[in-house]
This record gives C-alpha cells, sequence and structure tokens, in this order.
C-alpha cells in the first residue's frame, strides 16, 4: 500500500510539473508573438488615439471656419455685383 502511495505522489508531481511547463510555454509563446507583432507593427505610421482626436477636432474647427469664410466671401460678392 506504501508503494502505491509513492507511486501516485510521482504521477502527481509529474503531472504538476507537466502542467507548468506548459503552462510556461504557452507564455512564452504568447510573448514572442506579442514581440512579432510589435515589431511588424512597429514599422508603421500609427498615431495613438489621442492624437488622432486631436486632429479630428482641429480638423472639424477647420472646416467650420472654411464654411464661414465662404458665407462671408458669397456676402462680400453679393455686395460687389449689387454696386457694380
Amino acid at each position: 500500500m506504501q508503494s502505491e502511495n509513492h507511486l501516485i505522489s510521482d504521477l502527481v508531481k509529474l503531472a504538476n510539473a507537466a502542467a507548468g511547463t506548459a503552462a510556461g510555454m504557452a507564455r512564452e509563446v504568447r510573448e514572442g508573438a506579442k514581440g512579432r507583432v510589435r515589431e511588424a507593427v512597429g514599422g508603421l505610421d500609427f498615431v495613438s488615439r489621442e492624437e488622432f482626436d486631436a486632429v479630428k477636432d482641429m480638423a472639424a474647427r477647420a472646416r467650420e471656419e472654411n464654411e464661414k469664410l465662404a458665407e462671408r466671401i458669397a456676402a462680400l460678392e453679393a455686395k460687389l455685383a449689387a454696386k457694380g
């Protein structure tokens, strides 16, 4: 009976070690894949979300200003046409 307990104990230890090794390998593979993706994406010209939002806001303000200026130009052209 005592030898069976050692055998079971050894099998449990072996299974735990194998599970730990598998988990470690999975972590290494995941980290390696992340590193390769970062390298591949790192060469591309991506911007952060904050930078994108800032430029988007600037474009919206510029569009609004362009619309106001277009209205002013149209009004000035109308005045010139009325005088001429």
